[in-house]
């Protein structure tokens, strides 16, 4: 089960993730990444989407060619959760980072 952050700790746990941004409604983890071309991508996608199917949680995001869009969100919690930050270092993790 996953646990909401609290906004004070959401503020420390994104200085441990690199390039994460909190949104701007403040529900949610957002990053783009940019890769070589879109078979790199879609690579990614797919190990993000086995870690994502694997936690049962699943993020809202979008391709265009060489990039990929990923927003991490809780939304029975209204907010970014445990499981958020742990999925958002595993996409830096699949992406090289």
């Amino acid at each position: 089960m996953a646990n909401l952050i609290a906004q004070d700790e959401l503020q420390s746990s994104l200085a441990g993730l690199d390039g994460w941004a909190l949104s701007e409604d403040g529900i949610a983890l957002e990053k783009t990444f940019s890769f070589k071309g879109f078979n790199s991508a879609f690579g990614f996608m797919t190990r993000v989407a086995m870690a994502a199917e694997r936690a049962n949680h699943h993020p809202e995001w979008s391709n265009v060619y060489n990039r990929v869009t990923i927003r991490w969100t809780t939304h029975s919690l209204g907010g970014v959760s445990d499981l958020d930050l742990k999925l958002a270092a595993a996409c830096d993790r699949f992406a090289g980072g």
